[in-house]
């Protein structure tokens, strides 16, 4: 009978290493499906935009005589569409870099008073900012419109930055608040009995300890911002005050729509966010992943 489970190990453990192969094989093969199918719509825009005709994508896998007119178009703001094209890309920027830090502040401001202060009923707090999410952005646009040409901030980048803040914060008091209970509190009176005041207890120990969070939350508030249309559309009017999310609309306006250089500005004003995450994403993986390993 010994010499029956002696042989039999080994089978099984032979079975184990193969199923776990042929698991690994799938998942492998699984990943490359999908990135071929991430890049390809990326793909397809580069050839258009290095096409010189600025014709759709004809099938080819790569242009036969590439050109890169339409990026200097782009650069020399040579076409009438692209006129203004680098004050609206600092518009983009300004707009995604303020929500972004607005964002970060109110949210981990909120969830240090909620956490850190010993509030009562800090998670019902919690919970109601998220109620905000019950009600699609879309049908808010029509009383924020209305809200900003009370005060008016109308045709101003501010109004913008404002809904943006109003719609990125509850996501991130929700994170702060839930990494920030991964942060001893200990910590907090230790510093306390030294005399510190909560300024520099929020300032010198829970923003470094919370980084992680704090690198997700901006990177969430970051392409709302950049992606937003609705609200950027809506209560942006003047070219000068506009977006290149905005902006590029008006290339559908024109009778003959010049492909390449859409494509061309698409490509650009995606690289900002690539940026931004290639820089961050140390630290967004310990964030998406809190709480994992106690």
């Amino acid at each position: 009978m010994s010499a029956t489970l002696t042989a039999g190990r080994p089978m099984r453990k032979s079975r184990y290493r193969g199923r776990r192969l042929l698991t690994r094989t799938a998942a492998a093969l699984l990943g490359v499906v999908l990135t071929i199918w991430t890049i390809i719509p990326v793909y397809n825009m580069l050839l258009i935009a290095l096409s010189e005709e600025g014709d759709e994508f004809t099938g080819t896998v790569w242009p036969s005589d590439p050109s890169f007119e339409s990026f200097r178009v782009i650069w020399t703001e040579g076409y009438w569409y692209l006129e203004n094209f680098w004050h609206q890309f600092g518009n983009s920027c300004i707009i995604g870099l303020a929500t972004m830090v607005l964002t970060v502040l109110v949210g981990s401001l909120a969830s240090f008073a909620m956490g850190r202060m010993r509030l009562r009923k800090a998670r019902l707090i919690g919970d109601l900012s998220l109620l905000t999410y019950a009600v699609p952005a879309s049908f808010l646009v029509i009383p924020f419109t209305r809200l900003m040409h009370i005060y008016g901030l109308v045709d101003n980048l501010w109004s913008v930055i404002a809904a943006e803040v109003t719609f990125a914060t509850p996501y991130a008091i929700l994170i702060f608040h839930q990494y920030g209970k991964l942060i001893p509190l200990e910590l907090d009176d230790a510093a306390r009995v030294d005399g510190a005041t909560p300024f520099q207890v929020y300032w010198r120990i829970y923003l470094p300890l919370m980084a992680p969070a704090l690198a997700v939350v901006a990177t969430f508030a970051l392409l709302l911002a950049w992606n937003e249309y609705l609200y950027q559309y809506l209560l942006l009017s003047s070219r000068r005050s506009m977006t290149v999310a905005v902006a590029i609309d008006q290339f559908f306006d024109s009778d003959e729509a010049p492909w390449n250089y859409m494509m061309a500005v698409a490509l650009v004003y995606s690289l900002p966010p690539i940026a931004v995450y290639y820089a961050l994403r140390r630290y967004m993986v310990a964030g998406l992943t809190m709480g994992g390993v106690k």
